[in-house]
């Protein structure tokens, strides 16, 4: 929002939220018709192919997002080393009602102008004719409206919002007031109405046009240069008719310079070049990847989960997960996502952020929760494991952290497998079990006396089983097999340890395999705590459901504007944190397999380091 709000600033569907497409329903409903039951001769192509430009246009800025945020990520060619926010990634949510309003002028004019509708597919001079037009008229415009935008009057009532973001996205580009939309709307039509009168317009001159202005957009917003310094070198001039991601970039920093649109030559010629426009170019170019001191090795959940990785929607991904209905529409590229992540079959980089001097990463495996239970996956899984290994080893990496079902008893026992194969790597393997005990500790509210135990018997399980009947809390399972197999862990006898098929108990540790007969056993009120990294379905509207172990960040973590999975924002699971800790404190040693570190020690220096962990949200039951 600008710092002074003007007239006209919300757009008129905003009351409308996310039914605001219903503005194009009667356009579409009525084009689709025609196309049905009209004669050929009728029949209007071009007013038909409305919908899927508009559809071509979200698809293509998406594809920029994408883009953007892995480059940036990696670091190479990166401009702005600033992070971004959420206020930014809410700020920037609504970016396709610039192609809406588009939508609904381009069928307005298909219906009113003649020479609008019945395009040809092609005509040869109508596109000569748009690009003269875009580069006279249409450039020089901009140039001026841009500077009276930054006028104190309408900065502040209206061009502020756009400003408001410092480090740009591909999607800032069109995040203005709706005020602005129009003035934009009227100088990009100047080349498609001379079009339309002149009798001179095309389908695909239209689409290109449309095309250009949304990739130029795009890429002067994206924070990673992208256009190669040899290009001006072989030809000189056209530093004056294309700009760089540098070159705007620079306008999002200092403000009062580089206004033109896509082609520099006006600023140039009214001396408003920023001097260090080609120096910065130069400097981004030179970037090479980024090396981080952590990796957090982490993996796909389910095959929506695409769209909720920070590579995928923006807003989306910047909400805890939850299944979305309207993204089963979009099967088609989802099945082409799952075969991508299948063809592509390497860990690939998701996110990337900044605590005081340490640099953090997250690498995905392309596999998917479900993989993780079946046998013929079991090598492959280990082979990408072991490579993302390798590759932080070979990188120079300090830690990396096991993240998800990336570590397990059965897969690999707790990431050991990979140290005992490979005793001589210089990447510390992190498993987080000492944190996440102690976070689950710490969870338990103060006073409680007894727990219930249920889920699969991991390596957590054992570490919190021993703890709390050190502790003197009585730990009580519900299956006998359970009962034993604790009871054989612990190297004497322990008095804390009961098996009872009834549960009394209020506060339960459950992991994987709670079934919803066992929760329907637990009395009202209870108390579920999750130990592992997925969370247990909500059968009960009467008791109480913790979060996964996890913590808050502390304000210091730069660049979080996305949720790990189903955590609130800025909420990192212990398994993450577990790693960032071991590097902090320079610890030499694995914390994997069936080695474990203090738990009071790794507690303590959490909290130090500023995670502070998560109250227990307890409402009044119904």
């Amino acid at each position: 929002m600008a710092s002074r709000p003007g007239i006209l600033t919300d757009w008129p569907w905003k009351p409308l939220g996310s039914f605001k497409y219903v503005v194009l329903a009667p356009w579409v409903v009525h084009n689709t018709y025609s196309m049905l039951v009209k004669d050929k001769k009728e029949r209007d192509m071009s007013s038909f192919l409305i919908l899927p430009l508009l559809l071509w246009r979200m698809v293509h800025n998406q594809i920029w997002i994408t883009l953007s945020r892995y480059r940036t990520a990696k670091g190479n060619g990166r401009i702005v080393d600033k992070g971004l926010e959420f206020d930014q990634v809410d700020r920037e949510r609504e970016w396709d009602d610039q192609i809406l309003f588009n939508g609904l002028l381009y069928y307005l004019a298909c219906y009113t102008l003649p020479g609008a509708s019945h395009l040809p597919l092609w005509r040869t001079e109508g596109v000569v004719m748009a690009m003269l037009l875009h580069a006279g008229p249409v450039e020089f415009l901009y140039y001026w409206l841009h500077r009276a935008l930054h006028h104190h009057f309408l900065y502040s009532r209206y061009h502020s919002h756009h400003h408001s973001s410092i480090v740009t996205e591909p999607i800032t580009s069109v995040i203005h007031p709706f005020a602005e939309h129009i003035s934009y709307f009227l100088l990009f039509s100047i080349p498609m109405l001379t079009l339309v009168f002149t009798n001179t317009a095309s389908v695909g001159a239209m689409v290109v046009y449309v095309t250009y202005i949304d990739f130029m957009n795009n890429m002067g917003h994206s924070n990673f240069e992208v256009v190669p310094k040899c290009l001006f070198a072989i030809f000189p001039p056209l530093k004056y008719l294309i700009y760089t991601s540098s070159f705007h970039s620079l306008h999002h920093t200092q403000f009062r310079t580089n206004y033109s649109l896509f082609m520099p030559f006006y600023d140039y010629i009214y001396g408003t070049t920023d001097k260090a426009s080609d120096t910065l170019q130069e400097s981004a170019l030179k970037r090479e990847e980024e090396t981080p001191d952590v990796v957090h090795l982490t993996h796909l959940t389910t095959p929506q989960s695409i769209y909720h990785l920070r590579l995928g929607f923006a807003y989306l991904a910047s909400k805890p997960y939850t299944s979305k209905w309207y993204l089963s529409l979009m099967w088609p590229f989802t099945a082409w996502s799952m075969i991508l992540t299948w063809i592509y079959g390497t860990t690939f980089i998701v996110e990337a952020n900044r605590f005081d001097k340490l640099k953090l990463q997250t690498w995905a495996i392309p596999k998917y929760s479900l993989q993780y239970f079946l046998q013929s996956q079991k090598v492959a899984i280990n082979t990408m494991i072991e490579k993302a290994i390798l590759d932080a080893d070979r990188k120079g990496i300090k830690v990396l952290s096991l993240g998800l079902r990336n570590q397990g008893e059965e897969l690999n026992i707790y990431g050991g497998l990979y140290v005992s194969r490979h005793p001589k790597l210089k990447v510390k393997i992190v498993d987080g079990s000492s944190l996440v005990i102690a976070v689950v500790l710490n969870t338990i509210p103060k006073g409680t006396t007894q727990v219930l135990l249920r889920g699969k018997l991991t390596k957590v399980a054992y570490g919190l089983a021993f703890s709390l009947c050190q502790q003197n809390v009585q730990v009580g399972t519900l299956h006998e097999e359970d009962y034993v197999r604790l009871k054989k862990s612990f190297k004497s006898s322990e008095t804390n340890l009961t098996f009872s098929k009834s549960s009394t108990q209020t506060v339960w540790l459950v992991g994987d395999e709670l079934s919803e007969e066992e929760q329907l056993k637990a009395p009202k009120g209870t108390l579920f705590i999750p130990y592992t990294q997925f969370p247990p379905k909500k059968y009960r509207k009467d008791c109480f459901y913790h979060s996964t172990p996890a913590m808050l960040a502390p304000p210091s973590v730069e660049n979080i504007h996305s949720c790990e999975d189903w955590l609130p924002r800025r909420v990192m699971s212990a398994w993450r944190i577990a790693g960032i800790v071991h590097s902090l404190e320079g610890w030499n040693e694995h914390e994997c397999g069936h080695t474990m570190n203090n738990i009071d020690k790794v507690w303590d220096s959490t909290l130090q380091h500023g995670f502070k962990p998560l109250p227990i949200q307890v409402k009044e039951l119904a």
